[in-house]
């Protein structure tokens, strides 16, 4: 089963609940798709056993190029600019799509691999992990989340961490999910952002339930809307001082109090059955 963990917006604890859930089960495997700031990894601090580059394959403009310019009006993207006796091309605007050595009449353009970033894989006890890293200065993450999805495990219970927002790498890592957890927090901002992210999920198909983080701060908008859309609110987290205090030092508060395994193992098994239920 694979389970993503996504959210409208930054900060509401995306990773705080993956990381939880990840260890409160068994056999599952954990990948963070959240590849421009990874931070899984701090919690589980796992043995990384291997690390394989990401690569973008890139044009590469050879000597029988006539400056005909079919290149520059067929990308999409404007990566490619011709001039009268020179071609330019902008790497970090490439998406890879190969379109415009399909196009070029005289076969002029190959396709060179460009490091953009790499994939780790380790282990934390009973926790596989993988984990994406950007390359800095690089526009394109979703590559390196496609790249990390690649590894999903279907022998395990996946729990994929989505990086913040409804952009492309959000897309591609949800996208295939059983089901979806969205992290909201109780406040105007955290409402604005859940009903956005909503939308996204809904349009995928992916079944979902909100969980709310940080319980017991801002208003009741969040549960009236949840109430007034029909979506389950899977488990509340409290504003809590201890949990706090735990997340602070990167240790997952499950470690520090055990009766939050029984929350999350219960919300599993609840989460377990609506998907079977849609399937």
């Amino acid at each position: 089963m694979i389970i993503s963990i996504a959210s409208g917006k930054g900060g509401t604890g995306k990773t705080t609940i993956a990381v939880n859930l990840a260890l409160s089960l068994q056999n599952t495997q954990l990948l963070d798709c959240d590849v421009e700031e990874p931070n899984s990894h701090i919690f589980l601090r796992p043995s990384i056993a291997e690390t394989e580059k990401v690569n973008l394959l890139t044009p590469d403009i050879g000597d029988a190029c006539d400056w005909c310019g079919e290149c520059a009006c067929k990308c999409q993207f404007h990566a490619i600019v011709v001039l009268p006796e020179n071609v330019m091309v902008f790497p970090e605007l490439c998406h890879g799509c190969g379109l415009c050595s399909l196009v070029c009449p005289r076969d002029a353009i190959t396709e060179v691999p460009r490091e953009i970033g790499a994939i780790m894989r380790g282990r934390a006890g009973s926790i596989s992990i993988v984990y994406g890293l950007l390359k800095i200065g690089e526009a394109m993450a979703t590559p390196v989340v496609k790249a990390v999805r690649r590894e999903t495990d279907p022998e395990k219970t996946v729990i994929i961490d989505a990086p913040p927002g409804t952009s492309c790498p959000v897309i591609a890592s949800v996208e295939g999910s059983d089901y979806c957890i969205l992290v909201t927090e109780p406040t105007p901002f955290g409402l604005y952002d859940l009903k956005i992210a909503v939308e996204v999920i809904r349009l995928l198909g992916i079944p979902f339930g909100v969980l709310v983080n940080k319980s017991g701060i801002g208003d009741r908008g969040v549960y009236d809307y949840c109430g007034a859309e029909k979506i389950a609110v899977l488990l509340e987290i409290p504003y809590d001082e201890e949990i706090a205090r735990w997340y602070s030092g990167g240790v997952a508060f499950v470690e520090r109090m055990p009766e939050w395994k029984d929350r999350f193992r219960e919300m599993f098994e609840c989460i377990k059955e609506t998907a079977r239920e849609r399937s």
